[in-house]
């Protein structure tokens, strides 16, 4: 394996190594894109393909009297999730499951918002995928997605070649994906770095 393929599924210590750079890289992208994601204090925010945790933290500060969950299905993505985000977890705001978005363990209708930072592109079966996120959030409910690839350039194909089972989408691609699993109100936002923002309605 390649260590950029711990980019799709981080494993071993060169998978621990990448987590951390999630963390670190994906900052500016997440601070960027969350100004786009209107949440209560009191929200119950799940966040897919949470990575390093980084963006779980930064959920929980938005939502001080919120619960946030996390799931991925990388152990080592689990496991540092777990460690960034302890004192919540410990408070009780915070848990972070091993598993995968085609397939939750969550109840219909529990969650106010679902967040998928830089992760949309190694989902699986992508319309099976939002229709689960689609029975999780609750009526009215947000799915927020955040990439820092759009698809609009040919430097966006680089990655794709060196990272199996990547696939970078443009934002009319993942709108009929969202409109086919029962979404609304599908806006798209996009920045001059190639930053895509996309949230959707239920």
């Amino acid at each position: 394996m390649s260590f950029f393929e711990n980019t799709r599924k981080p494993a071993g210590f060169g998978g621990k190594l990448m987590v951390v750079m999630m963390n670190l890289g994906h900052s500016p992208v997440a601070r960027w894109g969350l100004q786009f994601l209107k949440l209560a204090p009191d929200a119950k925010v799940l966040d897919c393909g949470c990575g390093g945790g980084a963006n779980i933290k930064r959920l929980l500060k938005k939502c001080p009297e919120g619960i946030v969950k996390g799931i991925d299905y990388s152990p080592v993505s689990v496991e540092k999730s777990k460690k960034v985000n302890e004192t919540a977890i410990v408070e009780g705001r915070c848990t972070v499951l091993q598993g995968s978005v085609a397939d939750m363990i969550f109840a219909d209708n529990w969650f106010d918002a679902v967040t998928a930072f830089e992760t949309v592109y190694f989902w699986p079966d992508l319309p099976r995928c939002f229709r689960e996120v689609w029975r999780v959030l609750k009526p009215g409910g947000t799915f927020f997605i955040c990439n820092e690839s759009n698809g609009d350039t040919d430097k966006d194909e680089k990655w794709t070649k060196i990272i199996n089972g990547m696939t970078i989408y443009q934002g009319t691609e993942l709108k009929a994906y969202l409109e086919q699993a029962g979404f609304h109100e599908v806006q798209i936002h996009k920045n001059k770095a190639g930053w895509l923002c996309v949230t959707a309605r239920k």
